[in-house]
């Protein structure tokens, strides 16, 4: 053979230029395929960073939203409103520890002309912590118009007291987003940036919504404009609202840029929609705030929306490819190009010996053989390891699963129901004394009751507590609740009563049994299901019949559906079968059986019997 391969590929010949050429182009193939997958990749995983960086912003934007709605709701609560209790309602929120994007919030009361001396007065009496700029306090821009939104309240209490007294609804812009505010009766966001709090790559924005007399409907604008008593907002900054969450990117030199798409005008009041306006860039300082973003084939970049209160913001994340890339991405490729080239060489070597020699192609031929024998018996191993692995993994999802299900009934559990007696305490000693603290404690009532039903369908999610009563009664109450939810109409037959089994088994058909159910609900249009439990000869067989449109060709193998997959996984890890028989238009039926009496509760051992601390592999 080796005087062949030495005839055959020497340089004078023909079939060496061959075998060289073809080698590599399947080098290069190799090399430009996984340099594509790599890239793939590594841009896949720079958009999931992305995404989940955009996710914490949204998260914030949330917890800054539902801080001015709260507010909101704490003027709104009490029919005369005082300083005072403004004062220690945002004391009581710890702005500077818990929303430190916030300068400041402030509270605009809304009057008509004739109320304008009242006001003045009003707000000169509670501003005297001021001293003597109080008596100086005045509505400002001066002017008579017909009504007037003025600043009556700000915390920090003494911030920005320049602002007392502003008429919010001179200002022709935020005028017009404050009475959309108002007849819409909905959050408005400011485009424009606040002037005097403002610098470069330092934006500040403005964050409003309508407050309304309590109890006097507001169910159409008229309703709304009589029920109008005034507006709070809050002044926030971006680079604040932002800070920490590129942090939060495990890559290094990532790029954030934040731009506001939707309407907006600059200080000097010019219409700039459609010009995208830059509220913070990472790499942006305070001589040059927005500089030009990257581009180019080694960069990676990706555009995600934002929805800031109906506003429409833009997040652009850029970074370096050379940031997604481990030391292995970058001399993988070469690595297989050089393997392609020189497995190609080899490969065509042995098609020139094959059609050589014959007796070279039987002996090779044999060697081949013998190496796949001993790879499938490695494969069967391998594979014989991996559903002992899957058995076990099941095994500890569901003892984790029973675990957590545990800890939530008595630790969650307890607590909720003790918290409810206290509750319902409150709600019976404030009846017919208290009527809004009975109001209140009636709903944190019902609320309660609300969480508690949450837990108990949480516990029932993680492991049902029937399961605890036997097969059958898991079964039974499966298939209720699922005719129940559905409508689906149900019938079960099991002739044997309780079934008793090991327990990792008759978790093995229940979880079967759901498969098969959520299968039928997604999937086989059917009206009517039918399950049947049968035990003989010590084997258990559960049958799932239903009468919807069948399988498609094909369906059993779809690409990324693993939920038939899964029960013949389960079925074959307990030594059972699983068929499945379904015409198109004649509906499905799923036939599982498995040996379950004599079966040594060995898997369960398997786990417990390792001391606290060891590891199983």
């Amino acid at each position: 053979m080796l005087t062949l391969l030495r005839e055959a590929f020497s340089v004078t010949r023909l079939s060496f230029w061959i075998g060289v050429t073809l080698s590599s182009l399947i080098g290069i193939s190799l090399y430009l395929f996984t340099h594509n997958a790599i890239e793939e990749d590594a841009h896949g995983r720079f958009v999931n960073h992305a995404r989940y960086a955009q996710s914490v912003i949204s998260v914030r934007v949330k917890s800054y939203t539902d801080l001015l709605r709260a507010s909101a709701s704490m003027v709104q609560s009490s029919e005369k409103f005082t300083h005072r209790q403004f004062h220690e309602f945002v004391q009581g929120l710890h702005i500077a520890r818990n929303y430190p994007a916030v300068d400041y919030i402030n509270f605009a009361v809304f009057f008509r002309q004739d109320q304008r001396d009242a006001f003045v007065n009003n707000l000169r009496a509670e501003k005297r912590f001021l001293g003597t700029r109080a008596q100086q306090l005045d509505i400002h821009p001066s002017g008579i118009r017909p009504a007037y939104l003025a600043v009556g309240y700000i915390e920090p209490e003494g911030l920005r007291a320049e602002l007392y007294g502003y008429d919010l609804m001179s200002n022709r812009y935020f005028g017009d987003l404050l009475r959309r505010e108002r007849d819409e009766g909905t959050i408005q966001a400011a485009g424009t940036p606040i002037g005097p709090l403002s610098g470069p790559n330092d934006i500040y924005l403005g964050m409003r919504m309508p407050v309304y007399r309590i109890g006097v409907p507001t169910d159409n604008v008229e309703q709304r404009r009589a029920a109008y008593v005034g507006s709070i907002g809050i002044a926030f900054s971006v680079p604040k609202l932002l800070n920490g969450v590129i942090e939060k990117i495990p890559v290094t030199s990532v790029r954030m840029t934040l731009r506001d798409t939707g309407f907006h005008m600059n200080e000097h009041g010019r219409d700039l929609s459609g010009v995208p306006f830059t509220l913070f860039d990472s790499r942006g300082t305070s001589s040059n705030p927005t500089p030009p973003l990257a581009a180019g084939g080694d960069v990676f970049t990706t555009t995600l929306p934002l929805d800031f209160n109906g506003r429409a913001w833009q997040t652009v994340y850029s970074a370096p490819k050379s940031a997604l890339y481990t030391d292995t991405d970058l001399y993988y490729p070469k690595l297989v190009m050089g393997f392609g080239f020189f497995g190609s060489i080899m490969l065509y070597a042995l098609m020139f010996v094959l059609t050589t020699s014959r007796r070279a192609a039987l002996v090779l031929a044999q060697e081949m053989t013998s190496e796949l024998r001993e790879s499938q018996n490695k494969l069967q191993l391998s594979h014989q390891k991996l559903r002992h692995l899957a058995d076990h993994a099941y095994q500890i999802r569901e003892m984790e699963r029973k675990r957590i299900a545990r800890e939530i009934h008595d630790d969650l559990g307890q607590n909720l129901l003790a918290l409810r007696i206290e509750a319902e305490m409150l709600t019976t000693r404030s009846s017919g004394t208290h009527g809004r603290l009975h109001k209140r404690a009636r709903a944190t009532l019902l609320q309660i009751d609300a969480t508690i039903k949450s837990v108990r369908q949480i516990i029932n999610d993680l492991r049902p507590t029937v399961l605890d009563l036997g097969l059958s009664a898991a079964v039974e109450w499966q298939v209720n609740t699922f005719q129940r939810r559905t409508g689906i109409q149900c019938e079960i037959h099991d002739d044997h009563g309780e079934i008793s089994i090991p327990d990792y088994c008759a978790t093995a058909f229940f979880r079967i049994l759901q498969e098969s159910l959520t299968n039928i609900v997604r999937h086989a249009r059917a009206s009517r299901v039918v399950v049947e439990l049968r035990l003989y000869g010590g084997w258990l067989s559960m049958t799932v019949r239903d009468n919807g449109v069948g399988l498609p060709p094909e369906g059993r193998n779809k690409h990324g559906s693993f939920g038939l997959v899964g029960i013949e996984e389960r079925i074959v890890i307990l030594g059972g079968t699983c068929a499945v028989f379904s015409e198109q238009e004649d509906g499905t039926t799923i036939m599982v059986s498995a040996p379950v009496t004599g079966i040594p509760e060995v898997r369960m051992e398997v786990i417990d019997e390792h001391e606290p601390g060891s590891a199983v592999l």
